[in-house]
């Protein structure tokens, strides 16, 4: 789940959101601490660098702080409850994150003349200054923003939308172009993805679910009995449509002048702007939309954040609708597979934020991590996609042979 950064507003299409604080108390006696597990998370969220919220807890609750960024591990002494901590980030952002007149968390830190640490809002363009009387203030003017660290999740304020006809299925793609595509893709996966693994490795959720799959069966990657239609006829005719021979389906035109749309907005349109466009050409009850969001929504590595960020409007497209499900794990295929295969990797972790925000079901997303679908992409490549997502599947099946045997007993 995720929830809105200013928690005083409760409009749940409110654009910006934060993973809530998850903490695990570690240790016993005077050695006690608290371990902040998605405190990265947090900060790319807030678009700050993790330390200064680690900083600001320490300084609120009188606590010492331990930050090591390269394990990713973030320490408060003592005993603290979730919740304690939550009610602690929201002075943290009031006071650091919201632009002091529109009360947008769309900010960036700015230093003038040297000791004047001020909020920059992209949102209304109002430059306010901050507190001067909080021991984080200090802090930051001897750390400022990309001196150890720059502020995490920074958002670029134009997306690279993809057009409809080249990412919905089979839609302008030659077989000429899926041959290039194919070879270039295996030769930066096998570059790239032994590398990004090996980051991934001090990720706590990674481990453990790298624990759980190491205690499993080998899943079994088998083809998909809704893969799209390759006979000669269909793969002519997708051809055909491709070269401006004949014209594009009107279904398919919409989703590309929907996906136009979206690309050619000043700022990346808000996920109510978004709903609101779909709903204006008729697009909400096409499956295919699910697909061709995930494509022009997302961009890098942030995938991962925004999943959780976005989920409300999410869940209202797809409204548990197995068809769209189906396309929209489709789109996140062609996203990681077509546009940035470096990002594969990431595939488990995105998994577990469409999972824990209820967005797709969990026979949805079981069903796409066992299965190989030649439909949204050719079937070399949903094959290096799919058999990423066997770490976050064979969790997914030890979690539920763990509620069997408590449903036994």
């Amino acid at each position: 789940m995720s929830i809105n950064i200013c928690r005083s507003n409760t409009d749940p299409f409110y654009r910006y959101k934060m993973p809530p604080i998850q903490a695990k108390v570690e240790g016993k006696g005077n050695g006690i601490k608290t371990n902040i597990m998605n405190a990265a998370d947090v900060a790319r969220a807030l678009n700050r660098p993790v330390s200064y919220i680690i900083k600001y807890f320490g300084f609120e609750l009188g606590a010492q702080t331990t930050i090591d960024e390269a394990k990713d591990r973030y320490l408060v002494n003592g005993v603290h409850e979730p919740g304690k901590l939550q009610d602690t980030l929201d002075g943290f952002i009031n006071k650091f994150v919201l632009c002091g007149s529109c009360q947008n968390p769309e900010t960036e830190i700015i230093i003038k003349n040297g000791s004047d640490l001020q909020r920059d809002c992209k949102a209304c363009g109002k430059i306010t200054s901050m507190d001067p009387r909080h021991k984080l203030y200090s802090y930051i003017l001897k750390n400022p923003p990309g001196s150890g660290g720059s502020s995490s999740g920074s958002k670029k304020s134009k997306k690279k939308a993809a057009t409809a006809s080249a990412n919905v299925v089979g839609g302008g793609v030659s077989i000429s172009d899926i041959a290039q595509e194919n070879q270039g893709i295996n030769t930066e996966l096998n570059k790239k993805s032994k590398n990004k693994a090996k980051d991934d490795e001090d990720d706590e959720l990674a481990r453990k679910i790298n624990a759980a799959a190491s205690n499993l069966e080998k899943i079994e990657v088998k083809d998909d009995d809704w893969a799209v239609d390759m006979s000669e006829e269909a793969i002519r005719k997708r051809a055909l449509e491709g070269s401006g021979a004949e014209p594009l389906s009107p279904e398919l035109v919409k989703l590309e002048e929907y996906g136009e749309w979206a690309d050619n907005q000043e700022e990346f349109p808000s996920d109510v702007e978004l709903y609101k466009k779909a709903v204006e050409m008729d697009l909400v009850q096409d499956p295919r939309l699910a697909c061709v969001i995930p494509q022009i929504m997302f961009e890098d590595e942030d995938i991962v954040s925004e999943i959780a960020e976005h989920a409300p409007f999410f869940i209202k497209l797809i409204n548990n609708r197995p068809e769209f499900e189906k396309h929209f794990l489709g789109g996140i295929e062609r996203f990681l597979g077509i546009q940035h295969p470096e990002l594969i990797p990431l595939l488990p972790k995105i998994l577990v934020q469409i999972y824990n925000n209820d967005i797709c079901s969990e026979e949805s997303i079981m069903h796409f991590g066992t299965t190989c679908s030649k439909k949204f992409v050719p079937k070399p490549i949903s094959k290096k996609v799919r058999k990423s997502a066997k770490p976050f599947i064979t969790w997914l099946k030890s979690a539920e042979e763990d509620d069997e045997e408590e449903d036994d007993e």
